[in-house]
Order: C-alpha cells, then sequence, then structure tokens
C-alpha cells in the first residue's frame, strides 16, 4: 500500500471515529434533579422518605439503578401501590427507568427513595445528600431539604 494511500485511511478511520464519538454524545441522557425533599422523622422512627422530580433533558432513556446517602445504611428507590384496599410498598426491581426527554415524580404514595437505618432522626430544617447513580449519567449527589411531616 503506498504512503499516501495509508494516510488518507487513517485521516478517514479518525474522522469516522470522531463523527460517531460526536453523535453518542448529543443522543446522550442528560439528567437534572430538582424539588428533592424530606419528611422528617419522628425521634425513634428508623426510616424516612425522600422525594426529587427526576428529567431527562436528553435523547436517550437512563435507568437510576442506586441510590445512597451517609444518612442511613441502606438505601433504596421503593413504589407504593394499593393491593386489598391496602398502602403497600416494595423496591423497584432492576432500576428506575427515566425516559428520553420524559421525567419520574417521586412523590407520596408513588415512587421515592426509602432510607432505612437512619443514622439519626431526620429533623425539619436540616439537610441531607443523596447520591443517585443512574446506568449512563454515573451519580448525581443531591441536596435534599427535609421538612415538617
Amino acid at each position: 500500500m503506498s504512503r499516501f494511500r495509508f494516510h488518507w485511511l487513517m485521516m478517514f478511520l479518525v474522522l469516522s471515529m470522531v463523527a460517531l464519538v460526536s453523535c453518542q454524545q448529543s443522543a446522550a441522557a442528560k439528567i437534572a434533579i430538582s424539588q428533592a425533599w424530606g419528611r422528617s422523622s419522628p425521634m425513634m422512627a428508623q426510616t424516612g422518605a425522600v422525594y426529587v422530580v427526576i428529567e431527562n433533558q436528553g435523547g436517550v432513556a437512563d435507568r437510576l439503578i442506586g441510590v445512597s446517602s451517609a444518612a442511613a445504611k441502606t438505601v433504596e428507590v421503593h413504589e407504593s401501590y394499593m393491593e386489598d384496599g391496602m398502602m403497600k410498598m416494595r423496591p423497584v426491581d432492576g432500576g428506575l427507568e427515566i425516559p428520553a426527554g420524559g421525567k419520574v415524580e417521586m412523590k407520596p404514595g408513588g415512587y421515592h427513595i426509602m432510607l432505612i437505618d437512619l443514622e439519626k432522626p431526620l429533623e425539619a430544617g436540616s439537610k441531607i445528600t443523596v447520591t443517585l447513580k443512574f446506568e449512563k449519567s454515573g451519580e448525581i449527589p443531591v441536596d435534599v431539604e427535609i421538612r415538617e411531616q
């Protein structure tokens, strides 16, 4: 292969890779978190709940695959549901999908972040940090305002 053809082929490959990476980045998920709040807890309570709005401003779906916080030993994404006239809750298996161009609103009676084995009671007026871990967007720390019940 001549030197000219080799250089041309290499330049073509490099430009093709740059174009491919640019396309992937422009379609990536762009996660925005807003309206983060939690309920204060009674002095002896071992659990608490946090609510947020997760908006995907990107062109591809993303998935919330984990949550952590120094405020509790265990942190899980839960959903509330009605069964036989009773409100129940369960952990969300497999993560929570955030659709491209869509949003998920965590609120009482629906999806929420469950804090289990609190390090200390959640006091109104205080703040805690939770870190949301997404499949594509990575980890996003969020400051959460604790409000009166």
